[in-house]
């Protein structure tokens, strides 16, 4: 046992290797319900997470909100709560994020507030950075399974992949990974998908020009206005 002046020399040094120790556990990925899973696509996120626990500390979030989370579709849905009035919305998207990444930090982004509903917006950077249509699947496979763990039941809606000016040349391939997930979530307990994709396309079958901003890959207020009417009935 070490003398009480020893004990009070070291305890700030073990007080301190105590909390970095919390803190480098805070921003780490959670272990993902599917193994095999990819590591996330960039440590970056882990100043989300960071960011939305500080969020929650300045201000508690809605009771059971219905979490919406996925890449900047989502995170710059600046209107949500205006869309939805009267449904206590919570954003919890993350710029520039793939399907596998909600999946590992499922816990920070979704489990922790018991939603009543979650729906998440991914895919899109997922096809652009080189993964398939079958890996775009898998990953939300695995993040329905981490969250049907630890709250069974809870309905999910995946927003389908929209397209865009921007990368009209991955439209096949986005489009094949909304037909494997449609199919998936047809025949899954607790899983809709939700077609904002296909209302996105004129009669030529290519993304509509007016609903995104100059850089032609994120959406303007038409774009959202149109989410709205098509979400709108799923969260009744």
């Amino acid at each position: 046992m070490l003398p009480q002046s020893a004990t009070r020399l070291f305890a700030p040094l073990i007080a301190a290797a105590l909390l970095l120790a919390a803190c480098a556990q805070a921003g780490a990925p959670r272990q993902p319900a599917q193994a095999g899973l990819d590591p996330v696509s960039s440590p970056e996120w882990a100043r989300d997470m960071a960011r939305f626990a500080e969020e929650d500390a300045a201000r508690p979030p809605p009771a059971r909100p219905v979490v919406f989370t996925g890449s900047s579709s989502v995170r710059l849905w600046e209107t949500l709560a205006a869309d939805f009035p009267g449904v206590p919305v919570l954003n919890r998207g993350f710029g520039g994020s793939q399907v596998r990444d909600a999946a590992w930090y499922a816990d920070e982004v979704a489990i922790r507030y018991r939603p009543r509903r979650i729906l998440v917006y991914a895919g899109d950077n997922d096809i652009n950075a080189g993964r398939t249509p079958a890996q775009v699947l898998a990953d939300l496979q695995a993040f329905v399974a981490r969250v049907h763990r630890d709250l069974p039941g809870t309905p999910i809606g995946y927003l389908a992949i929209k397209p865009s000016p921007s990368r009209v040349s991955q439209l096949p391939a986005q489009q094949e990974a909304n037909a494997m997930v449609r199919a998936w979530a047809e025949d899954t307990e607790g899983v809709d998908y939700i077609d904002v994709a296909t209302p996105m396309l004129d009669a030529r079958g290519q993304p509509r020009g007016e609903l995104f901003i100059d850089d032609r890959l994120h959406m303007n207020a038409a774009g959202y206005a149109l989410w709205r009417e098509v979400v709108a009935p799923w969260l009744r």
